[in-house]
Order: structure tokens, then C-alpha cells, then sequence
């Protein structure tokens, strides 16, 4: 199916009038938020928008994601009628939220990376942040190392290709010690590296791939992320709106941004409940992809 010229006065609550909330991303890591959300909050509706026309987001220019985000989050929130919106990509969160927060009446949650519990938990005082290239290099990053690290030593760790490699592990690809290799070099086998007893996986992506990257590991070490404190703000709001939820949730929508051809996306989100299964609606963003 494709939905084509959305307009702002779109809204499918008269049809589905559970409570509900959007989850936003250019792939389909925010899967990992997802389950988190599911766990802590089983009977909330979810729904899923994948800008796939965009990604990663983590390789584009910041003039052209921030107005494509604001976009196409808005856009999918008119279409499912959400009651909630959470941007389940640290890129998007970094460099959209004021703006998301200004256009839309819902609450918008963010992610944010887990700085402030790693330099917590660490006894060693070193920890690793692993992100995209974008999240890593970004002013937000810097400022909230700043702020929240609390005089531990960060390493920063640039991963894009982790990204990919989530995402082919959500398809039943199976990954070897040689792909992961670079990534675990990048972060004990560099200067302070031996120190590293938390790592911060600041990308939606990179806690689906948490066990691969602990078993090839040199050592063990701590792999925190947001998920779980991202479930916790949904859970408050819902109660800030005054929305009980039902003991289960009803199907909510997949919408892209480009066309699914393989079925791949539609694959990566079979265990969440979604319309006719795993309904597909694709909108038409043509302008900007």
C-alpha cells in the first residue's frame, strides 16, 4: 500500500484508540528501544517509521537530516496518531528534538547517550563511547562528555559499520570475530584501552549486537545503553496523559519512507504485533530522498 500526499489533518485515532507511541529511526535498530518498551509497558500499541529512503543517518550531512527529520517524524505521527513520539536514534536526537518538540503537540522523547551511569559504574574511571561517526564527532556529544562524565577518561569509538552489521543480524546473517574485529581494536587496543571496564552503545543498532560483542571481547566489561531509561520517561508520560493501558496492545502500522522490495523490514519487526501481520505503508517523501 502506498499513502500518497499526507496532509496535516491525517489522523487514523478514530480507528485505533488505544493508547500508543511511534518509534523513529532510519533503520530498524530502534528495535532494541522497542522491546524495552514492550517489556516495561505490554499492553502500549506500537508503531514503527522507518526513514529507510535516508539511511543511515549516521554517514548524511546535518543541513539535510534535521528538516528530513522533522518531516518525515511528522508526517508518520499524522498518519498513526500516536500519542507519543520517541526518536529511537541517537543522530536524530542530537540534532532534532527542539525542533520535533516545537512542531509537534505530542511528548517527544529522546535518546541520549548513557554517559552519566558509565563514568558511575566504572571503577576504573575509563569508559568507551561507541556511536556513528555523526554522534561521536557531534557538539552534543562533546557537551554531555562535558557535563555527565564526571572526570572519566571517554574514549570515543567511531562504528558506522556496526550499524550494517545489526541489521544483517536482524535478517539471520550470522557474524564472525573478523567483522566485529575492528570495532573491539577500536576500543582496548588503543591508548587507555586496558583501562575500559564500560562501554556506552550509543547507537539504537549497537544493543542488538551486545552479545557478539562481549564474546569477542578480550575482557569482560560493562555494555550499557538507553533503552531501558527511555521505557521508564514513556511510562511517565503516559501517566502525565492519564492513559491506562489495556492488558494487551492492539496492531500498529509499519510506514517507510522508500518501498520494501525484498520484504526485509517487514521481516525485522515480525515479533511485534503489526496490521494484517506485517502491513508495509510507504510514504511518499520523493522530494527528499
Amino acid at each position: 500500500m502506498r499513502v500518497v500526499g499526507l496532509t496535516s489533518g491525517h489522523s487514523n485515532k478514530g480507528r485505533n484508540p488505544a493508547p500508543s507511541a511511534l518509534i523513529f529511526d532510519s533503520g530498524v535498530g530502534a528495535i532494541s528501544i522497542a522491546r524495552e518498551i514492550r517489556q516495561l509497558l505490554p499492553g502500549l500499541t506500537l508503531h514503527f517509521g522507518v526513514d529507510n529512503g535516508f539511511f543511515p543517518y549516521g554517514e548524511k550531512a546535518e543541513q539535510a537530516l534535521r528538516p528530513r527529520i522533522v518531516d518525515c517524524a511528522t508526517r508518520m505521527m499524522q498518519r498513526c496518531g500516536a500519542d507519543v513520539l520517541v526518536v529511537g536514534c541517537n543522530t536524530a536526537s542530537t540534532l532534532a528534538l527542539p525542533a520535533l518538540r516545537e512542531r509537534l503537540s505530542q511528548p517527544v522523547v529522546g535518546v541520549v547517550p548513557a554517559v552519566k551511569p558509565a563514568a558511575a559504574a566504572s571503577r576504573t574511571g575509563t569508559i568507551a563511547l561507541i556511536a556513528t561517526e555523526g554522534t561521536v564527532n557531534r557538539h552534543y556529544t562533546r557537551d554531555l562528555i562535558a557535563e555527565f562524565a564526571n572526570g572519566a577518561n571517554v574514549i570515543n569509538v567511531p562504528a558506522p559499520e556496526l550499524v550494517r552489521l545489526a541489521e544483517a543480524k536482524l535478517r539471520g546473517e550470522k557474524l564472525t570475530q573478523s567483522q566485529l574485529a575492528p570495532v573491539i581494536d577500536r576500543i582496548f587496543a588503543v591508548p587507555g584501552g586496558e583501562l575500559v571496564d564500560t562501554a556506552v552503545l550509543a547507537c539504537t543498532h549497537f544493543p542488538l549486537l551486545r552479545e557478539e560483542l562481549a564474546r569477542f571481547a578480550p575482557r569482560p566489561v560493562e555494555w550499557l545503553d538507553s533503552g531501558a531509561a527511555i521505557a521508564r520517561r514513556v511510562q511517565w508520560w503516559l501517566e502525565q496523559l492519564q492513559l491506562g493501558l489495556p492488558e494487551s496492545p492492539a496492531c500498529g502500522e509499519l510506514m517507510c519512507t522508500a518501498t520494501d522490495d525484498d520484504g526485509q523490514i517487514a521481516a525485522a519487526f515480525r515479533e511485534f504485533p503489526l496490521q494484517n501481520g506485517a502491513k508495509l505503508v510507504t510514504l511518499a517523501n520523493q522530494d527528499q530522498e
